[in-house]
């Protein structure tokens, strides 16, 4: 039996099989409103057979979005449309997901198709802030320092996310702690240089992802299960590192959380990054190995084979596909028959099901 296609549990909630959508910005939304275009892209890959699908960086406030075209949870009229996702995910066998993100100085730019730059309040952009007066780049304007009472405010902000999330019926959240948005930036002393309970030792720079943590899991429920989104290594001399990483994934089992999804890089614009499939696929399994921890992999992904390998070599147990699910959909279903797993198709496509021919 092909290890991808058993069942995965996690605390109430079972997975049929072990491939998940990661989030994947869409940069479509309007005021942080999710549309047509979120039902269908991810509704057809619900139809497609995931198990999971984490909806992209979710904003927990209007300054926390990446783009002034990202999907937000900042407000309550933003939970019909979310839980309209959600319901038609659930009714296809696929639980549904939320990633919720502050991308912290790496906010206020443009959609990449509308070039990507810095998008300046005259046209609809915003301060960012960040734990630190350090820029993304030096091109950039310096992001304002959070004070204690803005650090104290994301806190808040997140927990009340946490609780439209349940509101709209999803039932997994995953805290977006990587790619230098604004809690790896407190992760990393390349970007956290403060002087006060949230910077310089490793315990100071973990506190408001800890803290973010614990407040999610005061309103979220003891049968659903809490992923965070790590950047195992900023690639980078100076930077957050693999070590660190163990070392903040035992404290985050302790604290409620259920996976340790890996990523790495994204804080620094120049990081060597060596980049090449399942480049990233060695971190999920330490952090696996170190703390008993379950873990995700993520990154260059592209086959069935690769995928069954991650899991059935116990390197990771969940795999997430970014750019092979934007490119097909479907994958799910098409690895199921390449793998030899037979796995229910929904009624309406079960005429176009492979057979094996005898």
């Amino acid at each position: 039996m092909a290890q991808l296609f058993t069942p995965f549990t996690l605390r109430g909630i079972t997975f049929k099989n072990r491939l998940v959508v990661s989030p994947m910005c869409q940069y479509s939304a309007e005021d942080g409103f999710t549309n047509d275009w979120h039902f269908v892209h991810l509704g057809s890959r619900a139809v497609g057979g995931a198990s999971l699908i984490i909806l992209e960086a979710t904003a927990v406030s209007p300054e926390g979005r990446i783009t002034p075209d990202d999907i937000g949870i900042w407000k309550e009229e933003h939970v019909p449309g979310l839980r309209r996702i959600a319901d038609f995910l659930k009714e296809h066998a696929c639980v549904p997901g939320i990633q919720l993100a502050h991308a912290g100085r790496k906010a206020s730019h443009a959609s990449p198709w509308k070039g990507g730059e810095v998008v300046p309040a005259t046209e609809g952009g915003w301060e960012t802030v960040a734990p630190s007066a350090v820029p993304f780049t030096e091109a950039e304007p310096a992001p304002q320092e959070l004070s204690l009472a803005g650090v104290q405010q994301v806190v808040d902000d997140f927990r009340t996310a946490a609780q439209r999330t349940l509101d709209a019926g999803f039932e997994v959240i995953e805290l977006h702690g990587a790619h230098g948005y604004l809690l790896h930036e407190f992760l990393s002393p390349l970007s956290n240089k403060r002087q006060d309970q949230y910077g310089g030792s490793f315990e100071n720079r973990i506190r408001l992802l800890v803290e973010v943590v614990e407040a999610t899991r005061t309103v979220w429920p003891e049968h659903l299960p809490l992923f965070v989104r790590i950047s195992a290594t900023d690639w980078t001399e100076g930077g957050w590192t693999a070590e660190e990483s163990v070392a903040l994934a035992t404290i985050l089992k302790d604290k409620g959380v259920d996976l340790i999804d890996c990523s790495t890089g994204g804080n620094v614009p120049a990081a060597q990054i060596p980049v090449g499939p399942s480049y990233q696929v060695p971190f999920a399994e330490q952090v696996k190995r170190e703390t008993g921890l379950p873990t995700g992999a993520v990154g260059l992904i592209t086959s069935p084979e690769q995928a069954e390998e991650i899991v059935a070599s116990g390197q990771a147990d969940l795999v997430l596909l970014a750019r092979e699910s934007l490119r097909n959909p479907y994958f799910p279903l098409r690895a199921a028959h390449k793998l030899g797993a037979d796995v229910a198709w929904p009624d309406q496509y079960e005429r176009a099901k492979p057979r094996k021919h005898h």
